[in-house]
Formats: structure tokens, sequence, C-alpha cells
């Protein structure tokens, strides 16, 4: 099965530029724990994460009105749409994180994390 068939389209984005506290923010009204940085162009160029935010802010001279650039991940780990589901799902384990965007001709379309798969195998099996 190909992870386009799980991805929920209604995924969100933060700009490389926007602020720290921007981010916290839109993550809490959201519910969830971190999401994909893009440039403006659209391009995704990071993932940002509330435990990175918040291991930023406990040093002394960190605020959150510094931009999203300083705390996010640069090196993104991300997925093809036409990838299949399990070896998404390996690779989201061997690199020990929860989400990660899913990229189509170099533009996001959606993001895959844990509670997609987790989802889908419980789904799965309630059919069996």
């Amino acid at each position: 099965m190909k992870i386009s068939s799980i991805i929920k389209p209604n995924f969100h984005t933060i700009n490389v530029n926007d602020t720290i506290d921007k981010a916290l923010d839109f993550m809490d009204k959201l519910n969830i724990n971190g999401m994909p940085v893009v440039d403006d162009k659209e391009i995704v160029v990071g993932m940002v994460v509330k435990a990175d935010i918040y291991r930023f802010m406990i040093h002394p001279g960190h605020y959150v009105s510094c931009p999203v650039e300083w705390v996010m991940s640069k090196s993104v780990i991300s997925a093809q749409s036409d990838e299949d589901l399990l070896t998404v799902a390996k690779r989201l384990r061997e690199n020990d994180i929860i989400t990660m965007p899913v990229i189509e001709d170099e533009k996001i379309v959606g993001v895959i994390n844990i509670d997609d798969l987790l989802d889908y195998f419980i789904d799965s099996c309630s059919k069996n």
C-alpha cells in the first residue's frame, strides 16, 4: 500500500521566518508536536518540534521572538507520495522521529506520522 492513500491532506506548515512563539501557539492550537518548515516558495527547508523549542528556550538569551529557523532541524527526512507504507514506517522508526513531510515534485503534499500508521494498523486489524 502507498502512503498517499493514508496521508491527511489537511496538514499545516510554518514559514522559516515566523517566530518560535507563533510555532508553539500553532502547534498547541492544532494539538500537534511538530510541523514542516517552508520557505517563501513553499519548499520544505526544515522540521520544528516542541521538544527542540523547549531545549532552545532553556538557555539564557533565547526568546520566543527568535525565528523558527534557529530551532528547526535542517536535515529533513521525508517520504515520497508513491512510497510503500512499510518502507516509510521503517524510516520513521530507524530515524527515531514521529512525523515527516510527504513530498511530490519537490512540493509538500502531506505529512505522515506515527498516529497515522497506528490508526491504519488498528483499522486493518479490526477488519480481520
